[in-house]
């Protein structure tokens, strides 16, 4: 079975993201598809890099690296979950990313993003990122708008077409994700 880590990116107390999060994992896990797990970067503590080696030689040092590489290599593709910071993504997400290199590779990626302009802005910077890190990045993505998207700027409240498009990147994620399994297995 083809899985999928939908990972949220903010650590940030009162975070807008957790609710978005757990909407598309929701979501997801209803479809029968793939098998779809949560991956709160909270609960891996990493602090800012702090490996001597580059990523790209995976000879990681540190528990935290090893633990975070563990969970990362055990998935065929992703749904990251990104707010939009002063026009790109947190910075606790691009350090989480930062850590790893072949871990990513040959993996399908998909975005939901929120934000004043639905986050993206930060969804284009993180393609860039997933370029270079050898994932195929999808066409669709899920863009929130705090101002239509939330309550008050902060209760999550999607509307409709929203579920719509989330089916389409998850779509989207899954069946590349399996396209690319051949080279994941070489």
């Amino acid at each position: 079975m083809t899985r999928i880590g939908i990972i949220l990116g903010s650590t940030r107390p009162g975070r807008n993201g957790e609710a978005v999060a757990r909407w598309v994992y929701d979501i997801a896990r209803q479809r029968g598809d793939a098998e779809y797990e949560l991956v709160d970067l909270l609960d891996y503590k990493l602090p800012h890099l702090d490996e001597a080696i580059p990523p790209s030689m995976g000879q990681y040092a540190n528990p935290h690296t090893l633990e975070w590489a563990a969970k990362i290599g055990s998935f065929d593709g992703f749904v990251i979950v990104t707010p939009e910071y002063n026009h790109s993504t947190s910075g606790a997400l691009k350090n989480a990313i930062d850590f790893l290199f072949a871990e990513w590779n040959n993996k399908a990626v998909g975005f939901v993003s929120y934000g004043s302009v639905g986050g993206a802005r930060a969804v284009e910077h993180l393609r860039l990122v997933a370029g270079e890190l050898m994932m195929a990045d999808v066409r669709a993505q899920v863009t929130l708008t705090l101002r239509t998207d939330f309550e008050n700027f902060s209760t999550f409240t999607p509307g409709d077409y929203q579920r719509e498009a989330l089916g389409t990147v998850l779509d989207q994620t899954v069946t590349w994700s399996r396209a690319l399994a051949p080279l994941r297995a070489s």
